[in-house]
């Protein structure tokens, strides 16, 4: 269900020496360009946050490199044509999108509609977006990466949060079909999938990380992991080997048991 972490070093060459890292005010984002940092690739970052997006910017400069930064609702018409705009000029060999998230919880058939769109339009609308203005560029590069963060919760239905697993399920299958397509171009494409990760955001919403039997990765690990498996697409599932069983536990058949179950431990995840 996954692949090995690729054992060669992440090689600038081939993904800088530009980079775009939507989602990269904090957390995970925040810790992919601390690492591009490192490794000399400059950074445009992008996030909604204007506050933790010009602190991560200064790290990132401190570093020695560039860094360009742009705050926008990824949700908003214009969104896709103003990240563009702050990557004019600029040799983009990596494109990092870790903007999904679940903006909206509630029983479908109580739902209000213009925050399911919110929720959909985060997760696949502008991701599609980007990647469709940003990759003809780099397949005419013959070389560079496509990342797109997903989540463990695209291989189970999830009450409460259906149409967030539902994106997420999507956003896995139409990455599968990308990276068919781009590595005949050169273009490495991967979707990390993601399990519980300790991000400020996961702390503010009040998830209990502490229960037992869940794997619970830090940013730090995280990204160095996104950076190691962005040549082993077109999946790969961080955080381990639980996290991997988990995953080939989800894809199985038999759905009624797997997602009750999975269900039961949603709800002590979320302390209900």
């Amino acid at each position: 269900m996954s692949t090995p972490v690729n054992p060669k070093p992440f090689d600038p060459a081939t993904y800088g020496p530009w980079a775009l890292v939507v989602g990269g005010s904090e957390g995970v984002g925040a810790e992919i360009a601390f690492r591009l940092a490192d490794q000399g690739v400059s950074s445009v970052l992008v996030a909604r946050k204007t506050g933790p997006l010009e602190e991560t910017a200064e790290a990132v400069r401190a570093k020695g490199v560039e860094c360009r930064t742009l705050s926008v609702d990824l949700t908003e018409p214009g969104a896709t044509e103003g990240i563009a705009a702050a990557c004019e000029g600029l040799d983009l060999g990596l494109i990092v999108l870790n903007a999904g998230a679940n903006t909206y919880g509630s029983e479908f058939v109580e739902s209000d509609m213009d925050k399911v769109q919110k929720v959909i339009d985060l997760n696949i609308t502008s991701p599609m977006q980007i990647i469709r203005r940003f990759g003809p560029g780099l397949k005419a590069r013959g070389r560079g990466g496509i990342v797109v963060m997903g989540s463990m919760a695209g291989y189970l239905g999830h009450a409460d949060m259906s149409v967030y697993s539902a994106a997420k399920a999507f956003s896995r299958v139409f990455v599968e079909g990308l990276w068919l397509e781009m590595r005949e171009y050169g273009v490495d494409v991967v979707e990390v999938i993601l399990g519980v990760v300790r991000t400020p955001a996961m702390v503010r919403a009040g998830l209990d990380m502490d229960l037992p039997g869940f794997t619970v990765s830090e940013p730090e690990e995280v990204a160095e992991e996104v950076l190691a498996s962005i040549g082993n697409g077109p999946i790969h599932v961080c955080g381990g080997e639980n996290n991997r069983k988990g995953v080939e536990f989800s894809s199985g058949v038999d759905r009624g048991r797997i997602v009750a179950g999975s269900h039961k431990r949603m709800k002590a995840l979320r302390g209900n």
